[in-house]
Order: structure tokens, then sequence, then C-alpha cells
């Protein structure tokens, strides 16, 4: 085969598209009905390697993919895991300052965390990080385990290792780079062991139902919904609703908004919300 071949983009007639856009949709909530030139770039690559010929054939393999891995290789092509430490560092000074003080008047040694979407995990430590910062000496007196989660077990993967380039840690107080990493010999940085044990990876997908002993203090779920259309972001809000304890906050990307005619969150600031705490 010769280069220029190799290179061709393998097209996708409208009928795979819509079947595609269709699985996608309904599995993971994800709206692709824009994507098509993505679609056809991020994977017809994919596509000759196994040994393929159309949208068809790996549309058949993705829907009978027993391992899991198939449809893993599949979403990290169609998403995109971008993250670094310190990323609107604004919410993590809202934690600082803000949320954290009012938790810990109102909770009892629990604060119950989840990152949804959490990518490779520096979401997710940043907030270990940041609890640490605020309790100090009093951490060991509660339990601030955080619960992240993704759909890619690629991502988690390299989440639980916590192994991160440098420039991925460049804008972190020089102080926390080394109170709270290592430098490995090969030039990357990894998360110290006492920030590690306190992130829980598990694999799940935010269009399942949610499944939790008790309702959540705070919940991250920044820059996914970018991905969602309007309504299924909808039904996804109210999902975090019903699963935020009263007075618990719910934090999305800054270039997201929550539709205020369809939440009973309150608006704080931007990108922040909070469940009223009854009286």
């Amino acid at each position: 085969m010769d280069i220029t071949a190799q290179n061709a983009l393998i097209r996708i007639t409208d009928d795979e598209f819509k079947k595609l856009v269709s699985f996608v949709y309904q599995k993971y909530g994800i709206n692709l009905i824009k994507k098509r030139q993505l679609v056809e770039g991020r994977l017809s690559h994919t596509i000759k390697e196994r040994g393929l010929s159309s949208f068809k054939q790996y549309m058949d393999l993705l829907v009978n993919d027993q391992s899991g891995e198939e449809i893993n290789t599949f979403l990290n092509k169609i998403t995109t895991n971008h993250s670094y430490f310190a990323r609107e560092t604004e919410h993590f000074d809202f934690l600082l300052h803000h949320a954290l003080p009012y938790l810990e008047k109102t909770r009892s040694r629990e604060l119950r965390i989840w990152s949804a979407g959490c990518s490779a995990g520096q979401e997710a430590y940043n907030i270990a990080m940041t609890m640490d910062q605020y309790f100090g000496s009093r951490k060991n007196q509660w339990d601030t385990r955080i619960l992240a989660t993704d759909i890619s077990m690629n991502v988690l993967n390299k989440g639980k290792a916590a192994i991160y380039p440098e420039d991925n840690i460049k804008d972190l107080p020089p102080q926390w780079k080394t109170q709270y990493f290592k430098r490995l010999p090969d030039g990357s940085y990894q998360v110290n062991d006492k920030i590690r044990q306190e992130v829980i990876f598990k694999l799940f997908n935010l269009m399942d139902p949610f499944v939790y002993k008790k309702p959540f203090d705070i919940i991250f779920c920044r820059n996914v919904m970018i991905y969602f259309d309007q309504e299924t972001s909808n039904k996804l809000v109210e999902k975090f609703y019903q699963a935020t304890a009263e007075g618990g906050y719910l934090l999305i990307g800054h270039s997201e908004v929550l539709d205020k005619e369809a939440t009973k969150y309150r608006y704080l600031r931007p990108a922040i919300y909070q469940r009223v705490q009854k009286n």
C-alpha cells in the first residue's frame, strides 16, 4: 500500500453516520451530529489498523465488543482528555476560601466529593491538595476521600499512576510541587502517596443510574457537558441535583452554563452552583 492510500480517509456514509451518532448518543450521551469530519479524521487510521475497510464493519466491532477495549479506544479518539493542574483555578480558590469553611461548620467529619469526568486525575488530585492545605493538622480528623470517575479506562489508569509531564504542573505554587510531588529520573512528576491515597478511581458512565450511599457535598463536572446537547445536559444536572446534599455544590466548566429554567440549583458565581440548604 502506498503512502497516499495509507493516509486516505475512510469516508462514512450517511446511513453509517446516522447509526454511529445514535449508538454513541444513546449509550454515552455524547452528541456527534456536528462532528462528521472529526469522526472520519480520527477513526480512519484505527479502522485500517483493525484490517477493516468501512465504518459499518467498525460499528459491528464496537457493538459486539465484549472486552470493552475497543469502545475504550473509540472514546479516547472522539473526546479530548486534555487537562492539567490548576485548570480554572478560580474553582480551587472558591473551594479553599468559601466551600470548605462552610462545609467544615455544617458537616460531621466527613466530606463526600466527586470528580465526574476526571480525565487523567489532575482535577481530583488538585482537590485533594487544596483540602490538605485547608485542613492542615486537622486533616486526619476528617474522611475526605474523593471519588474520581470517567468512561475511559485509559485515562483512569493514567490517573492511578499519577505521573505527569512538567508542563502539567507549571501553574501550581512552587511549594506544592515540592510538597506533593516527587521528580522522576525522566523529568516527569508523580503525585506522592499521601495525596494518591485520597482518590478512588472508578469506571463510570454518567448516563447510567447514580448509585451512592450518601449524597455528595461537592460535585466537580467540568468541561464534560460540552459533549452533550441541552436535553441530555438538563437530565444529567437533575441527576446531579438529586445526588447533592443540601448546601452542597456543583462546579462546571467556565464554558458551560446551566439552564436556569430547568435546574433547582442556585447560581452563586460563574460555573458554581449550590443546592439550597433548607431551614
